[in-house]
């Protein structure tokens, strides 16, 4: 056997023996038996339906790692089967093809001879010729070959149409025996069961299967995948031209063709489209992602609204429940609003302003309530009275929050148990049933209190909230609390917002700073940003007179980074005794550029972290001891879109490691690990919901596309103890006059007024 290895990074050889296999992800770490190596060649990589004694041509780039030294990662295999009766005979005794022992390949071997594979493969129905097998029998081997195989002809099929085989196992898993024969016939599935990612893969697929650009199903693939943009941007639906140019921009597709197919998709329910009234002015505010092209004058002709089904039954829902929670009568109040008032007051030892003793007195007469308001204006201090008024006319209280750090600060400050709202509507994940999750808590299962009050509800999106009220008796109180000055929820809506304007709610507004608030320079300046004035900032740190609010003027972006660099390495750990991993955080408005996430974290994890011990893994590379972020809502690990944790144990090999969040240790396997980013620094809205002791924030006019008021007024008051901000003053000017925060499309407000 010839083994060979050139410039071109090609390597053929015997298959020896695996010495690690990952059954979810097929990562693999095998052994390569070459004529030219002395010693077997050590390969890793996604590897699945290899065995030994195949002969194996990989290509792929050779790498050294710090413990087990050079190795090659294999990009691309291509697997020829044994030829020779030895070679045979030894791959089938490795247990390549489950139901054949030793004694069943010799059998076989015995009649076949070097051409056993061969029959197995393309004449199985000769098997019976062999001594001792029957029908049956030859029925289960070709079964096994075939499962055996199709995963190597999927794997080889991704190469040959350009996907990364590191989605084979994902795919594999998905659809099995039928994975190949499901891309081949109907690619675009792939869009339907893995969000994003699939929509790319099943487009490349396609294409080069012979799909013309205006073909019907894949018009309606990317008519789904734009929705999905949308609802990623953060809209409940697009306008129906707008769409139209979008599919036309990015899939090159005729517009007319688009709105042939939305009438299709129209009439079998598999979206809604509504009229809505709207001017050019108004949807130019409307935010959009950067691919999105400038809008014609005739693309307002037709300002129909386009939903996914999901978004527009959530968003009906959530119109026709908060309706209904607020139509129902109130019980008159069981005690004296003065006299409870009086009862909190000896009880909790808490004196409340004129405001907070208002919106308490009131608040009895209500089903529903908002209560709006920035740091330092009481919201807390008022949860827990309102909590404990309650309590005290013998009626139950909850209280959650969207995110478990958010559910944990609500009940450090306020002395009660508070949940996240997943954990309150019993949340449960089913990986035995495809993956599929629900909802305990619903209409025909309710939460079961008489007051529901829930925390930080800017952060709340329409989906979340379609299912909060559908468990929300229509006999209880609902008291959303939250900041709508801050930016709003990742997810798809603009839910606190909207609720406001439809009118049907009653809001109470808490404006007065605090005495005790009125100390923190941070406090004060997050008002003042609101007001539209440039904060009071000091400009020069020094071991004299420290103040918690600083404005470093440096115009250079590279120099802003290494400042960040050095003021979270060095110059706030001295001069404040902050820990770097756990009580400073960088907060960016965005990922690009030379202070957006991306960079800082890499130089943030060079200066911070000097461990040795480190994993390559799609594209990523993570460090023993490195600070990270979790991406997406994992319900079965439970762990959250937002939570950071320390990587507190690394299996080098086997490229599992895991990671300590707040004293609980999760695990993640290879192909798990794109659900986390290094946390070093991280973007203003995956900051919601959190506070840190020291942030610091870069605004440089890099940032131009997302300076607004909102987000620098998010970012400051995620600081407690100390916030320096790194930049420009022409940035902060900026960001401070703009006051017009680009708004969603969504139609919670006008169902809301509509239903009324």
């Amino acid at each position: 056997m010839n083994a060979r290895t050139n410039s071109m990074n090609i390597i053929e050889g015997e298959l020896e023996r695996i010495t690690y296999f990952n059954e979810q992800t097929h990562y693999t770490i095998a052994h390569l038996k070459t004529a030219v190596a002395v010693t077997p060649v050590t390969i890793i990589g996604f590897l699945g339906g290899i065995q030994p004694g195949e002969t194996l041509k990989v290509s792929g780039s050779w790498e050294t790692h710090p413990k087990f030294g050079q190795q090659f990662r294999v990009k691309n295999c291509e697997v020829t089967l044994p030829a020779t009766i030895q070679g045979i005979k030894k791959y089938l005794q490795s247990g390549a093809v489950k139901g054949i022992g030793s004694r069943l390949a010799d059998r076989l071997i015995k009649h076949f001879g070097d051409k056993t594979l061969e029959i197995i493969e393309k004449h199985p129905e000769k098997l019976t010729e062999a001594e001792g097998i029957g029908k049956n029998k030859a029925l289960l081997i070709t079964e096994a070959w075939n499962e055996h195989h199709v995963l190597r002809g999927l794997l080889n099929f991704l190469q040959d149409m350009g996907i990364k085989t590191t989605y084979g196992a994902k795919i594999f898993h998905l659809y099995g025996r039928q994975a190949l024969q499901i891309l081949q016939e109907t690619p675009y599935r792939l869009a339907e069961d893995i969000p994003y990612a699939g929509f790319q893969m099943a487009d490349t697929i396609a294409k080069k299967l012979g799909t013309q650009n205006d073909n019907p199903v894949r018009i309606i693939a990317c008519i789904f995948h734009a929705l999905e943009l949308y609802a990623n941007e953060g809209h409940t639906f697009a306008l129906k031209n707008h769409l139209a140019i979008r599919c036309e921009h990015l899939f090159k597709i005729p517009q007319d063709a688009v709105h042939k197919q939305i009438e299709s998709l129209s009439e079998s329910g598999e979206v809604f489209v509504e009229k809505i009234n709207l001017d050019k002015d108004e949807v130019r505010n409307f935010e959009f992602c950067d691919d999105t092209p400038e809008f014609s004058d005739t693309s307002f002709s037709d300002t129909s609204m386009v939903y996914r089904k999901s978004l527009y039954v959530a968003e009906n829902s959530v119109a026709s429940r908060m309706v209904a929670l607020v139509s129902i009568p109130v019980e008159p109040a069981q005690r004296d609003a003065d006299f409870i008032h009086k009862q909190i007051h000896h009880e909790l030892g808490i004196e409340l302003s004129p405001a907070q003793s208002a919106i308490l007195k009131d608040i009895f007469s209500r089903k529903a309530a908002i209560i709006s308001g920035g740091p330092g204006t009481g919201k807390t201090t008022l949860i827990r009275a309102i909590a404990a008024a309650f309590k005290a006319m013998n009626q139950k209280v909850i209280l959650g929050a969207p995110t478990g750090r958010a559910a944990r600060k609500l009940s450090e400050v306020s002395g009660e148990k508070a949940f996240t709202i997943h954990r309150l509507l019993g949340f449960t994940y089913s990986p035995e049933n495809s993956g599929q999750s629900y909802f305990g808590r619903d209409q025909d299962n309710p939460l079961e209190a008489h007051v529901i009050i829930i925390d930080e509800a800017s952060m709340i999106d329409t989906i979340l909230m379609y299912h909060l009220l559908n468990a929300v008796p229509l006999t209880s109180r609902l008291i959303l609390v939250g900041d709508i000055f801050q930016l709003p929820s990742v997810g798809p809506g603009n839910v606190l917002s909207d609720l406001i304007e439809s009118d049907i709610i009653q809001v109470y507004y808490l404006n007065e700073i605090f005495r005790q608030a009125q100390k923190s320079t941070i406090i004060i300046n997050a008002h003042k940003v609101l007001k539209g004035e440039f904060p009071d900032v000091d400009t020069c740190m020094d071991n004299q007179g420290l103040t918690d609010f600083y404005f470093l003027e440096q115009h250079d972006p590279k120099k802003v980074a290494d400042t960040i660099v050095s003021l979270c390495c060095e110059i706030l750990p001295k001069q404040y005794s902050l820990d770097p991993f756990s009580d400073i955080q960088v907060i960016s408005p965005m990922h690009k550029g030379d202070a957006g996430t991306i960079n800082l974290n890499g130089l943030l994890q060079k200066k911070m972290n000097r461990s040795t011990t480190q994993a390559e893994v799609l594209g990523n590379t993570f460090k023993f001891g490195d600070k990270v972020m979790h991406l997406k809502n994992n319900y079965q690990k439970d762990v959250f879109n937002g939570d950071i944790g320390i990587i507190c144990s690394m299996n080098i090999n086997q490229k599992i490691f895991s990671v300590n969040y707040d004293g609980r240790i999760v695990e993640y396997d290879h192909a798990e690990t794109d659900e986390l980013t290094l946390a070093y620094a991280i973007s203003v809205h995956k900051s919601q919901g959190s506070e840190y002791p020291a942030v610091i924030l870069p605004m440089t006019t890099q940032h131009y596309m997302l300076l607004q008021r909102n987000l620098l007024y998010t970012a400051i008051t995620r600081g407690i103890k100390l916030v320096v901000i790194v930049g420009t003053q022409k940035a902060m000017n900026i960001a401070i006059r703009n006051n017009k925060p680009h708004r969603r499309l969504s139609g919670l407000s006008f169902r809301i007024k509509r239903n009324i």
